[in-house]
């Protein structure tokens, strides 16, 4: 019978970027993780930090080379999307990439204002807040501006918002409004639930906000949920925003910018197909056309890409704890953590990750599921991102088990810390970086949780 590592390379594109096997191990992009796993056991969550910069990198340039091929006038902003992942640590690897920042709440405001106090960012760095904001996420906004942050721009969600910075803000500042697109034709909902109706926004501009001495609307945001598809659901909401953001500039010559909300997508499958230039190239031509069209400057654009910057950077390392047969079909190979708390989205929206084995690639293979171990039934995993199966080394040896690209909003769901289902602990996580000499360094970023820590939040 065949090695599980002939299996894969027989049934995928394997090996590819990032994923490669030396002597039965796998390694992840350069780093050994049986060694990995030796020094820090398991569970294990680990972060790639190098992977942040690189993917930024990676967009800015495939931008910077549709805008010429188009002879695209305008600007391109590449923000982060901090509610992808806050951690310092993120925050400060995408920093160093001359990027910008999107915000979703008010504790994102305090997050700025730890940055700038560490010399990470400085004053004058864009900061476009979005969400339906609790007044305390208001606050800390008009706070901000008065403070001194120069390009802070709040993106108005309806219209009584504008109500509090007309009421509380004495100095000129920059505002956005965000369009309520239409939802999928397969969602419950028509019309997203944020956002200013599309036929309202103009009427909204002229009657109240152009009269306020201190403001300009300067940028028009929309987001699609399903993020940059090639389909014709995005393309044609697409066109809509842009045919608004022509009319709307006609009458609003401080516009210029304009927020094509909506991350792009990141390999979460062995079998990820995304042609990233194609899709770019098409998005900045397709905006350039209608602008010409309308005989309207192209604007400046904005991205805000969070799950993209973050998601390929992490990973999480288990080892197989338990083998049951459950029937003559079923075997289940049961991990040393909770599949549902440590990766939620698996249990909450039936997401998929890539799944490969750290040793034995030499040995047979067979089908399996895998078990988590809280007592819930949810707790499993058994559909794997590429082969809507799990096969896995048939073996009686120790085996580890990897989920990778995991960086994106696990750890703001499922929390570190805190009290999780069955009081599984949280994971002890590390981070990964590389120095001058491209010599791999690690940190303990936070150990596993103790039951000293859970009982003290349980009131014991």
């Amino acid at each position: 019978m065949q090695s599980y590592y002939d299996f894969l390379r027989l049934s995928t594109d394997f090996p590819q970027e990032g994923f490669e096997v030396i002597d039965d191990e796998l390694y992840f992009h350069g780093i050994n993780l049986m060694e990995v796993i030796e020094t820090f056991g398991t569970p294990l969550k680990f972060t790639y930090l190098p992977i942040i910069s690189k993917k930024i990198q990676t967009a800015k340039q495939l931008f910077q080379k549709a805008m010429q091929a188009c002879n695209y006038k305008g600007s391109y902003t590449y923000c982060y999307c901090t509610k992808s992942s806050h951690f310092r640590h993120v925050l400060e690897e995408a920093l160093k990439n001359d990027i910008h920042l999107e915000t979703s709440s008010a504790f994102d405001m305090n997050i700025i204002q730890a940055l700038e106090k560490r010399n990470v960012i400085t004053k004058d760095i864009m900061v476009v807040c979005n969400g339906f904001k609790k007044e305390i996420y208001q606050q800390y906004i008009v706070d901000a501006i008065h403070d001194g942050y120069t390009n802070i721009i709040p993106v108005l969600d309806n219209k009584e918002e504008f109500n509090y910075y007309s009421n509380n803000l004495d100095v000129p500042c920059n505002l956005g409004i965000r369009i309520a697109i239409e939802e999928q034709p397969d969602e419950e909902l028509y019309t997203s639930r944020l956002g200013i109706r599309i036929d309202e926004i103009i009427d909204f501009y002229l009657h109240r906000i152009k009269k306020a001495p201190n403001f300009k609307v300067t940028m028009l945001h929309f987001f699609i949920n399903s993020g940059i598809q090639d389909t014709p659901y995005y393309w044609n909401e697409l066109e809509k925003c842009v045919e608004l953001y022509c009319r709307f500039k006609m009458v609003n010559p401080d516009l210029h910018q304009l927020d094509i909300g909506g991350g792009l997508p990141y390999r979460n499958s062995l079998f990820f197909d995304y042609d990233y230039e194609y899709m770019i190239r098409e998005i900045v031509s397709r905006i350039k056309a209608i602008c010409n069209k309308n005989n309207i400057e192209e604007p400046d654009l904005v991205t805000e890409f969070g799950a993209y910057t973050v998601a390929e950077s992490s990973g999480l390392l288990l080892k197989v704890i338990g083998r049951k047969q459950q029937n003559d079909r079923e075997k289940w190979l049961m991990v040393d953590c909770s599949l549902m708390t440590t990766l939620p989205d698996i249990w909450g929206l039936k997401q998929k990750y890539i799944l490969l084995p750290i040793n034995n690639w030499d040995a047979e293979y067979e089908r399996v599921n895998l078990g988590g171990i809280t007592c819930d039934g949810h707790d499993f995993y058994n559909h794997d991102a590429h082969i809507n199966v799990i096969f896995l080394p048939k073996t009686r040896k120790v085996q580890y088990l990897g989920f990778f690209h995991t960086g994106a909003y696990q750890e703001a769901l499922s929390g570190i810390g805190g009290i999780h289902h069955c009081l599984i602990p949280t994971p002890r996580h590390i981070l990964i970086r590389r120095n001058k000499n491209e010599t791999l360094e690690y940190e303990i970023f936070s150990e596993e949780q103790t039951s000293k820590q859970v009982l003290r939040i349980l009131g014991y």
